[in-house]
C-alpha cells in the first residue's frame, strides 16, 4: 500500500536499477502491493516568483498505477502536474535541465574571455541580444559555477553514458570552462594590481560575497572559496564580506587557510584599506554606489557596476567608461 518516491537527482535507470530490486527481493509486486516514482525536486534558491506550488512538477511511475498514484498525491500540491513514460524519462529531465544550465553557462564564461580580448562590454551584448523575443534565452557571466546541483548532476549522465560507451563531450567541455574562471578572475586580479605597479604577494583584497549565488547564504561549490585559495597561494592577504554568510568553517573541505573566517563589516575603511576589492556574488543588499565611492581598485565579476568607475573598476570584459 506504500507509495515510494525518489526526488534526488540521479542518472537515468536509478529507480528501476537500484531502488525496486530492493524492494521486489520483500516478494511484493510493484504497480499492485506498492508504488514506486521518480518526481524530480525543482528549486531555484531565492526565487520569489517560482517556488513550490506555481512550478511543475514531472513524475514517472514504473507502471501507469504508479503514476497514477503520484498524481493523486502530487497534485494536491503542485499546481501543475508533468507525467512522464516512466522514471528513466524524469530522471533524465532533470538532468537534462542542469546540463541545460551547465552548458550555456560555460558559453557565456567563454564569451566573456572572447570580449576581452575583443575589447568589448560583454554585458551590453547580453542585454542587447536579450532583446530579442524569441530564439534566445539570458545567461550571465560570473566567476564560476557553484551550488550543488549544477556543477555536479551532468556528470551523473556522463557516468551512465561512458558505461554505454558514449561520451559526452559538450558536459565534459562545458564543466572544463566553468572551472577555469576562478583561475580567470585571478589573472585579471594579477594584471589589474600590476597596472597599479603592485604585485600580488602581500596585497590586500576584500571579496565582496561569498555564497555561490546572490542573497542567499550557501556556500556549497562557490567558486569564491576557489578564489580565495588561489589568491592565498599567490601570498595575497583576503578577507572578505557577506551578509548572508558570517562564517567560512573549516569542514574538512574548504582549501583556504586560516579558518574559520568571520566575514568583516563592510566599512568606509576596509574598503578604502583593501588594495584590491572583488565583487564575486552580487547580493542585493550591498551599497555598490558607496563601493565603486570607496574603494581604489575593483574587479566586478558579476557586473554589479554598470556605470562610472573609470580607472578604478575593472570588469570580466570590456573597459569602465
Amino acid at each position: 500500500g506504500q507509495l515510494i518516491i525518489l526526488e534526488s537527482t540521479t542518472y537515468p535507470g536509478t529507480t528501476r536499477d537500484i531502488l525496486l530490486p530492493i524492494f521486489a527481493s520483500t516478494g511484493l509486486k510493484v504497480g499492485v502491493d506498492f508504488g514506486l516514482c521518480f518526481s524530480p525536486e525543482r528549486v531555484d534558491p531565492g526565487n520569489q516568483k517560482w517556488q513550490t506550488r506555481n512550478t511543475p512538477k514531472v513524475i514517472g511511475g514504473i507502471t501507469a498505477r504508479c503514476n497514477e498514484a503520484g498524481l493523486a498525491l502530487y497534485g494536491r500540491v503542485f499546481d501543475k502536474m508533468v507525467p512522464v513514460e516512466n522514471p528513466e524519462a524524469a530522471e533524465l529531465v532533470k538532468v537534462y535541465e542542469n546540463t541545460f544550465r551547465l552548458i550555456n553557462i560555460a558559453l557565456v564564461n567563454e564569451l566573456a574571455q572572447a570580449c576581452d580580448k575583443l575589447g568589448l562590454d560583454i554585458w551590453g551584448i547580453i542585454d542587447a541580444a536579450a532583446t530579442k523575443p524569441f530564439g534566445f534565452m539570458k545567461f550571465t557571466p560570473g566567476p564560476g559555477l557553484g551550488g550543488h546541483c549544477i556543477p555536479l548532476d551532468p556528470h551523473y549522465l556522463s557516468w551512465k553514458m561512458r558505461t554505454l560507451e558514449f561520451r559526452t563531450r559538450m558536459i565534459e567541455t562545458a564543466s572544463e570552462i566553468n572551472a577555469a574562471m576562478p583561475a580567470y578572475v585571478v589573472t585579471k586580479a594579477g594584471d589589474a594590481l600590476n597596472n597599479r605597479m603592485k604585485p600580488l604577494k602581500g596585497s590586500k583584497a576584500l571579496i565582496l560575497g561569498v555564497a555561490y549565488k546572490k542573497d542567499i547564504g550557501d556556500l556549497r561549490e562557490s567558486p569564491a572559496l576557489d578564489i580565495i585559495k588561489l589568491l592565498q597561494d599567490k601570498g595575497v592577504k583576503v578577507s572578505f564580506h557577506d551578509p548572508h554568510v558570517a562564517m567560512i568553517k573549516d569542514d574538512g573541505h574548504t582549501p583556504i587557510t586560516g579558518l574559520p573566517m568571520a566575514s568583516v563589516p563592510l566599512t568606509d575603511q576596509a574598503l578604502r584599506s583593501a588594495d584590491l576589492v572583488i565583487i564575486v556574488t552580487d547580493h542585493s543588499g550591498i551599497d555598490y554606489d558607496r563601493v565603486l565611492r570607496e574603494s581604489s581598485l575593483i574587479l566586478d565579476t558579476r557586473g554589479a557596476i554598470r556605470t562610472g568607475g573609470a580607472g578604478k573598476l575593472v570588469r570580466l570584459s570590456g573597459e569602465a567608461k
